[in-house]
């Protein structure tokens, strides 16, 4: 609370301005009702990490039906994260069963935040630059949908200027790529134990990792693990060891810098593989464009070879616009950047059509869909499939991912998994540093290079991939005949894909062999441990769906009442004191988002604000309407 300066001064003379600030909490913050103390919180610092700036007397909000909650402690700004240190114990004193070992519940790295908000006489404005002045509160929104709240107004003003300059500066700067903090961890952590080499990630930077991989999926028969690009001295964009078709000569791999080279990425059990090959520049030469033709036939006789080595070939130009996913994207992430109770409730009241209306959830059904009919041709057609993308390290990746997790159980598996994205992804080349921009080179781009998918051309630039524009004249005049072969027919496409679904659902699930997700539109569902974890009004207590929450908190209210009435008639005073239900007491820190989150709030039950009922009509239709809420499903 500002302290006022003594009013009524005699005569014209002005009252001087109030220059005593006192940072006694107001009342309406409950803290516990403790005396408001900082307990000494030590900031653990990875190797490497050093501390930047400080701010001390901080309030982190927790928002609880509207009523603004906090607990003071101190704000930092280190090379590696934004973090929080204050006794949160004033708010639940529950300890946490699951830790991260790397960043703590109230730690955001710097490459994850999203934006930065300041809160100026009760108005919220985009922070970025330089300030003039400085907020009285600070907002952060973190790419993994986390929202924080930060109130600096009992902060002393120096500290303000330091640590809110400092955020700024650390996460929206410019920075140069030997600046990161990897490269300070990786220098200071490098004495550092290995892990168990029999249960470890493999990394697929040496020749024996993609032997091993070779190995262990039986494509060693087929294809060949090449050390051409051993010190990235032909292309930087392949990784330094790679799997290519045994017949192809490795000096093919040179010709065009790595394009137009079909690159393994996994074989099944049957001998088929899935394939990728970037593909080649367009050239408006006539010669060049020859070359390109003569060279693309002969790999095309390497990898197929009728009937012994069939390939079809998945354009994935013509697929899916990466600008309609980071729009959707972009559209689907406001539904959880939730700053208080009220905004919740006043989104789910209209979530189906908001949900519907980003178009995540169709995106989410067509990668899916895609992935089905790739494993469809490996598995049911013992075809060879061929991705076919202008740099193979976007939609690549993540359907060659997506494929893998499907039919390979050890893939499913953690240190599997782990080893999957890297394979796929980091030696696949996806461009990290561009497509999250951590390096915020782009400042006009920042705001719509947020998501790990990258930004291509506009719909009207006309490079756009290999097959993109003029596609028949390119097949006819670049790549003949044969290779629009291997194009299928989307209505021959469309039945097998139907009868190899629906032939696998009817049968018992094998957990340890092929896997294949529903995709009828019922079943995409939002994924609720992912996206609504950070959402306390989201949390169902003890799990299950919020219908049958609501409806077992009114069978509880009703044995209550019925058991006080039964009290007061036999004068039990005992009984006036009996404990709390069993779901509230042994699920106290349980909900619907266990494991991945715990119950982050006090109140069992949620109260709809007044705003919201305006929405919904009178309470008579309201009781006849059906439920709107998420389904978050059994957990």
């Amino acid at each position: 609370m500002l302290g006022k300066g003594v009013g009524g001064g005699s005569g014209g003379t002005k009252a001087p301005k109030p220059s005593f600030v006192s940072y006694v909490r107001p009342e309406e913050i409950h803290t516990n009702e403790k005396e408001v103390t900082e307990k000494e919180v030590t900031l653990h610092l990875l190797p490497g990490e050093q501390l930047l700036c400080e701010a001390s007397t901080v309030l982190k909000y927790v928002q609880e039906d509207s009523c603004p909650r906090g607990v003071y402690g101190r704000l930092v700004c280190t090379d590696f994260k934004i973090a929080f240190l204050g006794d949160e114990s004033a708010l639940d004193n529950d300890e946490t069963q699951f830790k991260n070992k790397v960043i703590g519940e109230n730690d955001i790295t710097l490459h994850c935040v999203d934006q930065i908000y300041g809160v100026f006489d009760e108005k919220k404005k985009t922070l970025f630059g330089q300030l003039k002045k400085y907020p009285e509160k600070l907002i952060i929104h973190c790419k993994d949908l986390r929202v924080f709240h930060f109130c600096l107004r009992y902060t002393k003003e120096e500290e303000v200027k330091r640590i809110v300059s400092g955020i700024i500066h650390h996460t929206q700067a410019p920075k140069l790529l030997k600046r990161l903090f990897l490269f300070s961890y990786a220098s200071a952590a490098q004495n550092s134990t290995a892990t168990d080499a029999k249960n470890h990630t493999v990394m697929f930077d040496t020749l024996k990792d993609w032997c091993w991989e070779l190995e262990r999926t039986k494509g060693s028969v087929k294809y060949k693990a090449v050390s051409v690009n051993e010190g990235y001295r032909v292309c930087e964009r392949l990784p330094a060891f790679f799997v290519v078709p045994t017949p192809l000569p490795e000096e093919f791999v040179q010709h065009f810098q790595g394009h137009g080279i079909p690159i393994w990425c996994w074989s099944c059990h049957n001998g088929s593989a899935l394939l990728k090959m970037s593909a080649l520049p367009k050239e408006q030469d006539d010669g060049i464009l020859q070359m390109q033709k003569s060279f693309l036939d002969g790999i095309y006789k390497t990898i197929h070879r009728p009937p012994y080595e069939i390939v079809k070939t998945e354009d994935l130009g013509n697929f899916l616009s990466l600008q309609e996913i980071q729009a959707a994207y972009s559209k689907f992430k406001q539904l959880f950047l939730i700053d208080n109770s009220t905004e919740f409730w006043d989104t789910d009241i209209k979530w189906f059509s908001l949900l519907e209306s980003s178009s995540w959830l169709d995106i989410i059904r067509r990668c899916l869909k895609k992935a089905i009919e790739i494993t469809e041709c490996l598995e049911a057609q013992n075809v060879n499939v061929l991705l076919l993308e202008e740099n193979a390290s976007d939609l690549c990746c993540l359907l060659s991912s997506l494929v893998q997790v499907m039919m390979d159980p050890h893939c499913r598996t953690r240190t599997g998994f782990q080893s999957l994205i890297q394979k796929e992804w980091v030696m696949g080349g996806h461009c990290f540093l561009d497509r999250c921009n951590h390096l915020r080179q782009s400042d006009k781009e920042e705001h719509q290079r947020q998501l790990s998918l990258p930004l291509t051309q506009s719909k009207s630039s006309p490079k756009r991939g290999f097959f993109r524009e003029e596609t028949d004249h390119l097949i006819k005049n670049l790549l003949g005949k044969r290779i629009s072969k291997l194009i299928n027919s989307s209505d021959e496409l469309q039945d097998n894909f139907r009868e190899f679904y629906d032939s696998w659902h009817s049968k018992p699930t094998d957990y340890h062999g092929l896997l294949l997700p529903h995709i009828e539109g019922p079943e995409i569902k939002v994924w609720a441990q992912r996206y609504l974890r950070w959402i306390p009004e989201a949390q169902i207590l003890g799990g299950g769906r919020v219908a049958t929450m609501n409806k077992l908190f009114e069978m509880m209210e009703e044995v209550q009442s019925l058991q006080e009435r039964v009290d007061k008639k036999h004068h039990s005073q005992e009984a006036c004191h009996a404990e709390a239900p069993c779901l509230l007491r042994n699920s106290a820190r349980l909900s619907s988002l266990f494991p991945f989150a715990l119950l982050q709030r006090h109140s069992s039950k949620p109260v709809l604000p007044t705003s919201g009922w305006k929405a919904l009509e009178d309470e008579d239709d309201l009781a006849k309407r059906e439920d709107e809420f998420v389904d978050l499903g059994d957990v």
